[in-house]
């Protein structure tokens, strides 16, 4: 069944078409060198370039699957959770094609998008497993006990890994987006020199705490600034990151451990962070577990995870009608 998907939830105007697992374009149109001046993504203007770009993509879609409108049998869109203007051009788009080509009109939830960029590229992945969801505005860890079905073993209680990063990033004056470019330049952590908190949440076993970290890193830049000291911002980003891995990393294995799973996937626009890749890999080498995390070009938003995750969906009879609306926010295992 080949499905037209969509996603519009943040900075990202993307539109594919997808077969099952199979991948037939992914067309990606991205907002970053506008938001840059900002230093971060500026809502009103994100949901402007959706509006502007939605048909060109979409028709750019059609034409590198080799296919006409008339051969799509379905549409995916991302309704929740993210930037709410900007899903709304994404969810009325979708209703409109939908509609008129006559084809089920499929909702799907932008975290089980990230994990299903994982099927696309490793086709012996099947639940049950564990997976780490992390990125700028979520991190979660979730049992994923069917395609369209999870249960959250934990989460953030406050900032997203992904935020952490974005935002000690800015405040050391580093490009957007922030999390990409302190990966880029970061050296060797030294917690010697700069000795930043493990924070621990007040919450469940297995949920994570970031604002603390971001705040003494905030702190640390603005007492040096105020003493006129110079901060060694390769180190410093090394610290950040190091810090923010030892986190996520602790918490999943302890998770993998307490539950028995011997797979983990990793999703999310923060998977793509070098330190947290290696040393997961080394961590479940030693323990003989299989870790499995999407391709670069899988990491951030785009609408072929959205189409491959439509597909479960789907075959599950999760279909909307002219009534979707996007949501804000909404936990992954909603029903």
């Amino acid at each position: 069944m080949k499905i037209l998907s969509i996603e519009s939830s943040c900075d990202e105007t993307s539109v594919a078409v997808t077969e099952g697992r199979t991948v037939l374009s992914n067309i990606v149109a991205t907002q970053i060198a506008e938001h840059r001046i900002y230093g971060g993504v500026v809502p009103e203007i994100a949901s402007r370039r959706h509006t502007e770009a939605i048909s060109r993509v979409c028709d750019e879609a059609i034409a590198e699957a080799g296919i006409t409108y008339n051969d799509i049998e379905a549409v995916a869109v991302t309704f929740a959770p993210g930037l709410i203007g900007a899903l709304l051009v994404g969810v009325n788009f979708a209703k409109g094609l939908a509609m008129s080509l006559g084809v089920p009109l499929i909702p799907v939830h932008h975290l089980r998008s990230h994990i299903a960029a994982n099927y696309i590229v490793h086709p012996d992945l099947e639940p049950p497993f564990l997976c780490l969801l992390v990125s700028g505005g979520n991190t979660v860890i979730a049992e994923v006990t069917d395609y369209t079905s999870f249960n959250i073993l934990g989460g953030t209680r406050d900032d997203a890994a992904g935020e952490c990063f974005d935002k000690t990033a800015r405040c050391m004056g580093l490009e957007y987006p922030g999390g990409v470019t302190l990966d880029k330049i970061a050296t060797e952590a030294d917690l010697k020199k700069y000795p930043l908190p493990f924070p621990k949440s007040g919450g469940g076993e297995f949920d994570f705490s970031f604002s603390g970290l971001k705040t003494a890193v905030i702190n640390l830049i603005h007492n040096a600034s105020q003493k006129n000291e110079a901060i060694d911002i390769p180190v410093l980003c090394a610290t950040v990151r190091q810090r923010v891995c030892d986190m996520l990393i602790s918490a999943t294995l302890e998770a993998a451990e307490k539950f028995g799973y011997t797979k983990i996937a990793v999703a999310g626009g923060v998977s793509a962070n070098s330190e947290l890749r290696a040393r997961l890999d080394g961590e479940c080498k030693k323990r003989g577990y299989s870790l499995y995390y999407p391709p670069l070009k899988y990491c951030g938003d785009n609408a072929a995870m959205v189409g491959v995750q439509g597909y479960y969906e789907l075959r599950d009879g999760n279909i909307a009608g002219c009534d979707l609306n996007a949501t804000a926010t909404l936990p992954i295992n909603y029903r």
